[in-house]
């Protein structure tokens, strides 16, 4: 499909634009070079393979938490896995050591059943060697949202420092904890704190610590020289131990929208939505799930309180398939065009096909200002995936 305007393209479709995303890729990488630490690519937030070519330019590694996130990572930024999973099991686990540079438990009693089997790996000729890590609970809390929140009391992430005692079990070579969610620079300050407190004793007997995802260190405001200060204290008080960071989100912050039309408004007890021609549960779930909301571009500022209120519903027959509400200088009227901002991550990597709702057509918008179709939808990708 030769497109050569934005405008010109149906919607609904996503697009992802190349200088945003070089953007948030030069600034984790200056992250990366100045604090001295291994910043690598959390396929959670975002598996879009085909601007892998692009991320490659400045990262090749990348964390799974799944063999087909490890498979698309070696196929397509082919450098090193990092693989953390809540459970493996017997059918799983020796192909993760085959992809693998290193594995993270989620539990003592996991590592203990696979350890031997991991031994016997790392001492076969012709192996490459996998590092065992632990996740570690540093049971400090600095997210608001209890379904993003692995710290909750009861969850199911990870080892307290009471469970492990003074020692961690023989043969981990790493600690690994993920408490944060689009979290700032004084958030990773408090988990550390709490982190450094409870499991201090065996920071220095381990060769790595991976401080997992949710460093928003792309989003605006985001104090990035606090986070460069703060990491390099940390290798500082804890020389020869290597620091990892796999953010999700913050690669690919920003750096795509999702272009959708109004079909219709209906106005009941006085409210006005506008039916777009996308879902929320099936294009956009999290601001369902979450919930947020996202900016319009079309919209007026938020605090206005001038022109025409409206919510946007989805065209899905979920009853709660609808976000809002937005006000714009005038009213709203079929095919007018609306730009949900922010809509590359957390967006394809959970889309469904109830209903069978057509999915968004996804583009990319090169740096030369060239469009590209990544990926366009047919009938047959509803079809065939119960085939």
């Amino acid at each position: 499909m030769k497109i050569s305007s934005i405008k010109d393209i149906p919607t609904p479709f996503y697009i992802v634009y190349e200088d945003r995303l070089r953007r948030n890729l030069e600034l984790i990488n200056r992250v990366s070079r100045e604090a001295g630490v291994s910043i690598i690519m959390a396929f959670k937030a975002n598996a879009l393979w085909k601007t892998f070519p692009i991320i490659r330019e400045y990262i090749d590694a990348s964390t799974a938490s799944s063999l087909n996130e490890m498979r698309l990572s070696l196929d397509y930024l082919r450098g090193t896995v990092h693989t953390y999973c809540p459970v493996y099991t017997d059918a799983s686990f020796p192909e993760f050591l085959k992809g693998s540079s290193h594995i993270t438990f989620n539990s003592v009693a996991q590592y203990e059943r696979f350890a031997a089997r991991m031994n016997d790996w790392n001492v076969a000729p012709g192996h490459t060697r996998v590092s065992p890590g632990l996740r570690v609970n540093p049971q400090c809390s600095v997210i608001e949202t209890d379904i993003y929140n692995p710290c909750i009391p009861g969850s199911r992430f990870g080892v307290t420092a009471d469970m492990l005692g003074d020692s961690l079990p023989d043969g981990i070579e790493g600690l690994h904890f993920h408490a944060l969610c689009e979290s700032s620079a004084e958030d990773l300050e408090k988990v550390l704190a709490a982190f450094e407190s409870q499991f201090g004793r065996m920071i220095d007997k381990v060769k790595w610590v991976n401080m997992g995802g949710g460093h928003l260190m792309t989003r605006e405001g985001y104090d990035v020289d606090r986070l460069i200060t703060t990491l390099r204290g940390f290798r500082l008080r804890h020389p020869g131990v290597e620091v990892i960071m796999e953010p999700g989100s913050a690669f690919t912050w920003r750096t795509g929208d999702l272009i959708a039309s109004v079909l219709d408004v209906v106005d009941n007890q006085g409210v006005k939505t506008a039916i777009i021609d996308a879902s929320f549960a099936c294009h956009m779930p999290d601001c369902l799930e979450m919930p947020y909301k996202p900016a319009v571009s079309e919209a007026l500022p938020e605090d206005s309180e001038e022109g025409c209120e409206y919510r946007l519903g989805g065209n899905s027959c979920l009853s709660g398939d609808f976000c809002g509400t937005w006000r714009f200088a005038s009213p709203l009227v079929e095919g007018q065009r609306l730009t949900l901002e922010d809509m590359n991550h957390y967006t394809t990597v959970k889309t469904n096909m109830f209903n069978g709702i057509q999915h968004p057509s996804i583009w990319l918008q090169r740096a030369d200002g060239s469009l590209e179709c990544l990926r366009d939808f047919t009938y047959a990708d509803y079809r065939d995936r119960m085939d």
